[in-house]
């Protein structure tokens, strides 16, 4: 039977690369965004994931057999994340449900799962790291759990597989998205370049000295493929991560080297991005009209508040991939060259100087 895959925020970190890994892998791939870019082998539709409406629209006529789940909405408080994004993966299960077509789910979630959400992240009594998917659930109200439950009330219902994957901080490129570490440390490392401002790391110090891991976009992207093809996966969760660990003790001096930077010396001081780069928006356009760069809005590139959470962590997270390598996955990605690989994409595609 032939298989089609629908990429639900085909647009984003995830999603650009999901969509890209399997049109490399000769399916037929429809990519779903509210504002779907072009991506080669990729069938673009625009629908909205909170109008019903658009999404019958979007999705009339198309019969997808795997659908990948890689989206979510940022809202004020953590009920409102609950009922936003449980909402969003509801309709676009509902409006899928009439062509019968849908084999597997695969949904993208992370470590909030064992970490906690926002508004309580890495607070109060948390599971042993490594963390481990027989670890379960905090008791905690939590959009990710929201967000499963939703997957596993229409796979009871309509009769498919699913599959949980919990990524580390996620290494990809995407313009206007919301979690990008990545890209927001090549971009803050651009500007003190330009400027000759010291390249600071802005976390803790247990980050700073504790091991750690990352997740490599791509590599998510093979493991959520994998998953659909490996029946001993089917209806599993899983955590999804690079197979290395680090310290950013290590990682900076690489990542400074990279951009031909020296790094700052560390003094155990907590220095955010979000504060580091507050006033960093006219530096960025005029850093992109000298170099002829292809996005000057710096907002569009760069999500410090989010890699604030990731360096600001005051406990360690490492993760482990057991079960997957019980399974049979055995990928592995060193997160340097993920770093590496993705400063050179963004160069090319004249994101940074």
């Amino acid at each position: 039977m032939t298989n089609t895959a629908l990429v639900v925020g085909a647009s984003g970190v995830v999603g650009a690369a999901t969509a890209e890994v399997l049109s490399e892998a000769g399916w037929p791939v429809l990519g779903l965004a509210r504002r779907p870019a072009t991506q080669p082998g990729v069938t673009a539709l625009a629908g909205d994931l909170l109008d019903p409406s658009s999404l019958r629209e979007a999705l009339a006529g198309a019969a997808p057999t795997h659908v990948f789940i890689a989206t979510w909405l940022r809202q004020e408080t953590e009920a409102k994340n609950i009922r936003v994004n449980a909402a969003m993966v509801r309709n676009l299960l509902d409006a899928l449900r009439p062509s019968g077509s849908v084999r597997h789910v695969a949904l993208v979630t992370g470590l909030k799962h064992y970490l906690g959400p926002f508004e309580n992240y890495g607070k109060g009594t948390l599971p042993q790291t490594p963390f481990r998917e027989e670890q379960g659930r905090l008791d905690v109200e939590n959009f990710y759990y929201a967000q499963e439950d939703e997957v596993f009330a229409a796979a009871a219902r309509d009769g498919f597989a699913w599959s949980v994957h919990r990524p580390h901080t996620i290494i990809g490129k995407a313009v206007g998205n919301a979690m990008n570490m990545g890209t927001t440390l090549a971009v803050y490392a651009s500007i003190c370049k330009a400027t000759g401002r010291p390249f600071r790391f802005p976390g803790s110090e247990t980050q700073w000295r504790s091991l750690t891991d990352m997740t490599d976009a791509r590599l998510l992207a093979r493991h959520m493929l994998w998953a659909t093809e490996t029946p001993a996966a089917a209806n599993q969760d899983f955590n999804v991560v690079n197979g290395d660990v680090f310290r950013w003790s290590w990682m900076w001096e690489r990542i400074a080297a990279w951009f031909e930077l020296e790094a700052a010396p560390f003094d155990g001081v907590v220095r955010p991005l979000e504060e580091q780069m507050a006033d960093d928006a006219a530096v960025w356009r005029d850093i992109a009209a000298l170099r002829g760069l292809a996005e000057p809005d710096l907002g569009r590139l760069v999500s410090p508040w989010h890699t604030d959470a990731d360096l600001g962590r005051p406990i360690e997270v490492v993760t482990d991939m057991s079960k997957s390598r019980r399974m049979g996955f055995s990928l592995y990605q060193p997160t340097d060259d993920a770093f590496y690989a993705l400063f050179e994409r963004l160069r090319g595609d004249r994101l940074i100087p």
